[in-house]
């Protein structure tokens, strides 16, 4: 599959001609405020309702979302900074870390090749509910540089944007991270997260609100994008393990390649870092700007706290209280457990772990043995399975992990067969093509000259004269743009607009 734009290129050197070349560029640093505006009257929005408001209605949260990282740079300040002081520093500081995480993650690789049990996950439901706790944050990612995207007439910001680009693949869907990850979380029931804490929240709603004010908070941009960079040793550990555990760990493998020290999104971030300080007024206000802004990585949950908040009996309790809401009128008086109707039990949500004690003491559960051995297990998993659909993939997972947890052997730390990365690409789109699940672009929806037209034609060729019959180059990036939102760009049509501002940006 071709997802060349051919005719863009002549496009690229007419606008080129049209497009001054005279311009100059300048970076003023201002002062921010000290405290947020909340004192001046306004309170600062919620983490979780700021991060839904602004993935619905950016502009309307505007205020709200300068008030917010306010208040979280504030916040910020108080977190350890590990920078060298100067950035000419950088480049060897970068290096430094990324050889402490490959020792590091040599000696993990040697303690499990030794025997030792996995470091994060001790089963597949708790990888599953890792997957589903940071969801907020990789749903959005990339997003804090969406706002560099206005400055593509000024080189320096090259590397900022080509890095927002490769986060959205460059338009192509199975490179996107947004669409991965959304393919991700569909094929194994993981898809609920909105009911999250807060404090899931907080991440995203930083890389929102930096989306959506990037002129006024440039440096924090800058500082936010060089911590976000780095390779972390947790991206590694955790690869290694959602394969072992037979979960595709691509979207996490593509991270640990595009963000290398060498030339990869590390590398471009001091790039753009030290080029656009150099422009500013006042660097060292600019540097210090900077260091605010890689504190806000430190804010709010992250890959390790999420982990280590997983309780698989309580996360089942969790389950269960939620389908009790739902069910509790839904069942015959016949159906009892330890001399109860199960519309008694249901009627309370606050009785889940003793319906799950007496539903064992009954033996409708048998803890230690294989789930199929369980009487409730048969009535949500099988052919003729009278609660079929109830229960989804992930919730079925936390079941049949917590039923076999008391096992002896704890098969929670057992290896599971490892599948290439194209046997799991082939058992995702196995599960997307049977499944009801097609809210993303899918593989193959945008082809340029394929035989037989597609709709995704007829939109690429719109958008293409669209584009074509703008004024200038200035107006067709702008209207681009427009289509390449963090709430927009994993669309079709924002894939499309993708692939043409990328062409664009070097024509």
């Amino acid at each position: 599959m071709s997802c060349a734009v051919p005719s863009l290129d002549n496009l690229g050197r007419t606008f080129t001609k049209r497009l001054s070349m005279t311009m100059t560029y300048a970076i003023d640093t201002p002062e921010l405020e000290t405290a947020p505006q909340a004192q001046a009257g306004r309170p600062v929005a919620g983490s979780k309702d700021l991060y839904f408001s602004l993935l619905d209605n950016p502009q309307a949260g505007s205020e709200a979302a300068q008030d917010y990282l306010l208040a979280q740079i504030e916040a910020a300040r108080q977190e350890p900074c590990d920078l060298p002081e100067g950035a000419w520093q950088l480049p060897a500081w970068i290096q430094g870390k990324a050889e402490a995480v490959g020792i590091a993650y040599r000696e993990y690789l040697g303690a499990r090749k030794n025997g030792a049990p996995r470091r994060y996950f001790g089963s597949k439901s708790h990888a599953l509910h890792f997957l589903k706790g940071v969801a907020p944050t990789k749903l959005v990612d990339g997003a804090w540089l969406y706002g560099t995207l206005p400055r593509w007439e000024n080189p320096d910001f090259h590397p900022l944007i080509k890095t927002y680009l490769e986060e959205l693949g460059d338009g192509v869907p199975d490179k996107n991270h947004v669409t991965l990850y959304r393919r991700l979380l569909a094929a194994h029931g993981c898809e609920h997260w909105e009911s999250l804490p807060e404090s899931h929240f907080v991440q995203g709603a930083i890389q929102l609100a930096l989306a959506w004010n990037a002129d006024r908070f440039l440096p924090e941009v800058i500082g936010y994008n060089l911590g976000y960079e780095q390779l972390p040793l947790h991206l590694l550990i955790t690869s290694y393990e959602l394969n072992e555990l037979g979960i595709d760990p691509y979207y996490f493998t593509l991270h640990v390649t595009v963000d290398n020290a060498g030339s990869g999104h590390a590398h471009k971030a001091v790039q753009a870092l030290r080029n656009l300080m150099a422009q500013s007024s006042d660097p060292a206000a600019f540097f210090q700007r900077v260091l605010d802004g890689y504190r806000l990585n430190e804010l709010g949950a992250c890959t390790t706290s999420v982990i280590a908040a997983f309780d698989l009996e309580a996360e089942l309790v969790e389950i269960f209280s939620a389908k009790a809401a739902v069910g509790r009128n839904m069942h015959s008086d016949y159906c009892r457990v330890a001399g109860r109707s199960i519309n008694d039990w249901l009627g309370e949500p606050q009785q889940m772990p003793a319906f799950l004690a007496a539903m064992e003491s009954a033996g409708w559960i048998k803890r230690g043995e294989d789930a199929e051995n369980s009487r409730f297990w048969r009535l949500i998993q099988g052919e003729r399975a009278e609660m079929f659909g109830v229960f989804s993939a992930y919730e079925q997972q936390v079941l049949r992990d917590w039923i076999q947890s008391a096992r002896d052997d704890d098969a929670s730390q057992r290896t599971t067969r490892v599948l290439s990365h194209r046997a799991r690409q082939r058992m995702l789109e196995t599960l997307t093509q049977h499944g009801s699940r097609s809210a993303y672009p899918e593989r193959g929806l945008i082809r340029r000259h394929a035989a037989g037209s597609m709709q995704g034609d007829a939109e690429l060729r719109e958008l293409e004269e669209k584009v074509a019959s703008a004024p200038g180059k200035p107006e067709a990036m702008a209207m681009l743009g427009r289509l390449m939102t963090p709430s927009v760009h994993h669309t079709a049509i924002g894939l499309m607009a993708t692939r043409l501002y990328s062409q664009l940006l070097d024509a």
